[in-house]
């Protein structure tokens, strides 16, 4: 069957919806005459706009929704509604719904999209007609279940590459910064994003292999190497790249608070290889073509980490306590050894490998 106008909703972070790419990539091959939408917060929707195989974006921001229900009652329901008629008067054949959240799938359902594609999470898929039972994402990544759910319009996954698109201007922009900083750009360039990412909030700690270690890891970098680090993050992160400047013997670049997201990829894609903790970071530089070096505590690599595995570096010290991120859910933990214990030279060892 050939269908005209598919939509696909994730409302999460930048990890989980690069995590959908290659649904949409599939989508629009199977069906190359097909609208494709898609429906996200406002920070993804930032790098969505750029994808090609998508047409339209709508934006939905769960702060804003709160914002207008704390105003009045008839603020929230009116936001609600704008939103509604405006998936409504798209006319949608079929939705891909991956918020594991009954209130979108409610969404699709009252706005007449007919095929409504998703998981059955803790019994919240039942205004889905067309799910997958699921207890949580387990022993294999979370794209190879994003495409799973392909086999309700029987379109073939071939291929799982994660994508995003980055304008030149933020290519320029990268090129300028660097010069701006000082940095010899004939050296290798090494990114190095020391924080947890945002999505974790005050449990980012658990994700944090620490500034000392950061600032003895650049440190063999350089020496080893002769390479320019540059220091990457939000405006959160700021403080923690100080502290690893200020911990390193060799001079560090820092452009911790200066880029938007497509801007972070832009620096990404100037550099040979990048050292991230678990955060969304990781999966802007796969996806901007960056070899990764990824470090895990309590979350399992092989179900978050960076896609295709095959092709890109990840820590963790293997202990029988790892991973302890189950379920969407992690256990009381005191000591977080997986992360203490990891030494610089595991790290570096598989710096080396690709440097």
């Amino acid at each position: 069957m050939n269908y005209a106008k598919l939509l696909v909703i994730n409302p999460y972070g930048i990890g989980d919806v690069l995590f959908t790419t290659p649904v949409i990539r599939n989508l629009r091959l199977a069906f190359p005459q097909a609208s494709i939408a898609y429906l996200a917060n406002g920070r993804t929707a930032e790098f969505l706009k750029f994808n090609g195989d998508i047409a339209k974006i709508f934006v939905y921001d769960r702060d804003e929704f709160v914002k207008a229900f704390r105003r009045s009652p008839l603020a929230f329901v009116q936001k609600w509604m704008a939103l509604f008629n405006d998936v409504r008067g798209f006319g949608f054949d079929v939705v891909f719904d991956y918020s594991l959240n009954g209130t979108f799938g409610f969404l699709a359902a009252a706005c007449g999209i007919k095929k409504r594609i998703g998981f059955d999470y803790r019994g919240r898929g039942k205004f889905l007609n067309h799910k997958v039972p699921l207890a949580g994402f387990e022993d294999r990544h979370v794209v190879d279940y994003f495409l799973d759910l392909l086999k309700f319009v029987d379109a073939p996954a071939k291929d799982r590459s994660l994508r995003l698109d980055v304008p030149q201007a933020d290519i320029r922009w990268a090129r300028e910064w660097i010069g701006r900083a000082g940095i010899d750009a004939r050296k290798p360039l090494v990114a190095v994003f020391p924080g947890g990412g945002a999505s974790w909030g005050a449990a980012a700690r658990f994700r944090l292999w620490g500034g000392a270690n950061y600032a003895q890891l650049t440190d063999k970098i350089i020496e080893n190497y002769d390479a320019a680090v540059i220091l990457m993050g939000d405006s959160q992160d700021i403080p923690l790249c100080r502290e690893v400047c200020s911990l390193a013997q060799f001079p560090l670049y820092s452009a911790a608070g200066q880029t938007s997201l497509l801007g972070l990829a832009a620096l990404f894609k100037q550099c040979r290889a990048a050292v991230i903790n678990d955060a969304g970071a990781v999966h802007v530089a796969v996806a901007s073509g960056t070899k990764a070096i990824s470090i895990y505590g309590p979350v399992d690599p092989n179900v978050y980490g960076p896609y295709p595995p095959a092709e890109h570096m990840k820590v963790q010290k293997g202990l029988a306590c790892q991973p302890c991120y189950r379920r969407f859910r992690m256990p009381p933990c005191s000591h977080i050894s997986c992360l203490r214990d990891l030494s610089v030279d595991d790290v570096y060892r598989k710096v080396q490998e690709i440097l």
